[in-house]
């Protein structure tokens, strides 16, 4: 096998363990498990680091090579595999990102009706009879 061929499959391998990582991500995010989810993203980190390196090693190995193993249907084959499985990440990266998105609206939502909760808490009336916020029984003296 040669030295590039068995780069693409060692690629391959970390690309499948980012697509499965992805996936602990996206359950870790809906259950909202924050300390295994900073234990994670420190996985992926060094993950995607290890696959960032990789790709430096095929160029490399690229280049030096023959262009009849360049173009050869396997070799070919094994980018365009590896091409698909990047585009799946790059799919599944976007739907984490909706969900964390989607998460702090509702903690924002959550944030706002909380505060409104207070605001009416702190509701009083004034000489006229009109409401007026505040806190209770901050106007009365002894």
């Amino acid at each position: 096998m040669s030295e590039l061929k068995k780069a693409i499959i060692d690629q391959h391998n970390s690309l499948q363990e980012l697509q499965q990582t992805l996936e602990t991500e996206l359950h870790l995010i809906s259950s909202r498990d924050a300390e295994s989810l900073i234990n994670l993203l420190k996985t992926k980190e060094s993950l995607l680091d290890s696959i960032q390196q990789q790709d430096s090693v095929i160029e490399k190995l690229y280049t030096q090579s023959a262009p009849e193993l360049q173009n050869s249907p396997e070799i070919v084959g094994l980018f365009d595999q590896a091409k698909e499985m990047v585009a799946q990440c790059q799919f599944r990266t976007q739907i984490n990102q909706t969900a964390i998105e989607q998460g702090q609206l509702r903690l924002e939502h959550l944030r706002n009706l909380l505060l409104e909760s207070r605001a009416k808490e702190s509701m009083t009336y004034d000489k006229s009879g009109r409401t007026k916020g505040g806190s209770s029984g901050g106007g009365i003296s002894a």
